[in-house]
C-alpha cells in the first residue's frame, strides 16, 4: 500500500510540473518579450530627453523674444498708466512683467512712474505682449524661468569691512578732537 502511495505521489508530482512547465512557457515568452521592450525604452529616454530640453530652449528663446511688425511698433504708443493697469490685470509683480518684457523690475517701475520711457526694442516686446492674457502670461513665465542672481557671500563681507573702515575713521577723528581738547 505504501508503494502504491509512493507512486500515485510521484505521479502526481509529474504531471503537476507538466501542467506548471507548459503555462510557464507562455508566461517567459511574455516576460522576455517585456523585458526587450524595458530596454527598448531606456534607450529611447535619453534621445528624447534631449529632444524636449532642445524644444525648451528654442520656446524659451521664442517667447523671451517676441515678434511683431514694423507698422505696429511705429503706431504704438507708450502710457504709464496702461503699464501699471496691464500689470495689475494680469495679476504679476513688477519683477515677473519685467521678465516677459526683458527688462529688470526697477525699469518697470520707472516706466510705471513716469520717469523714463522705453525704446524702440523695449517698446516692440511691450506690444508683443499687450494683447496676452493672465494664463498666457503664466505659460511664458515658466518658460523663461528663473533669473535671479544668488548674492554671494563676498559682497555681504566687503559691506562689512566698509562699515569697520568708517568706524575705524570715526574713532580717529575721536581720539583726535580728545588731544585737541587735553592740549587747550
Amino acid at each position: 500500500m505504501s508503494n502504491f502511495a509512493a507512486l500515485m505521489k510521484d505521479e502526481f508530482r509529474r504531471v503537476a510540473r507538466r501542467e506548471a512547465r507548459a503555462s510557464i512557457r507562455g508566461i517567459r515568452r511574455i516576460v522576455s518579450q517585456h523585458r526587450r521592450d524595458v530596454a527598448a525604452l531606456k534607450r529611447l529616454v535619453p534621445k528624447l530627453t534631449k529632444a524636449v530640453a532642445f524644444l525648451e530652449a528654442q520656446e524659451r528663446g521664442r517667447v523671451a523674444k517676441p515678434q511683431v511688425s514694423e507698422k505696429v511698433i511705429e503706431k504704438a504708443r507708450f502710457s504709464s498708466k496702461w503699464l501699471k493697469s496691464h500689470r495689475k490685470k494680469l495679476g504679476l509683480s513688477a519683477n515677473d512683467y519685467a521678465k516677459l518684457v526683458g527688462v529688470t523690475a526697477l525699469t518697470i517701475y520707472n516706466w510705471e512712474s513716469g520717469k523714463g520711457k522705453p525704446t524702440k526694442s523695449r517698446l516692440a516686446a511691450l506690444v508683443a505682449i499687450r494683447k496676452i492674457g493672465r494664463r498666457e502670461a503664466l505659460k511664458r513665465l515658466e518658460l523663461i524661468g528663473p533669473s535671479k542672481k544668488p548674492v554671494t557671500t563676498k559682497k555681504k563681507k566687503k559691506k562689512k569691512k566698509k562699515a569697520t573702515r568708517k568706524k575705524a575713521v570715526r574713532k580717529k577723528a575721536k581720539r583726535g578732537k580728545a588731544k585737541a581738547r587735553r592740549k587747550k
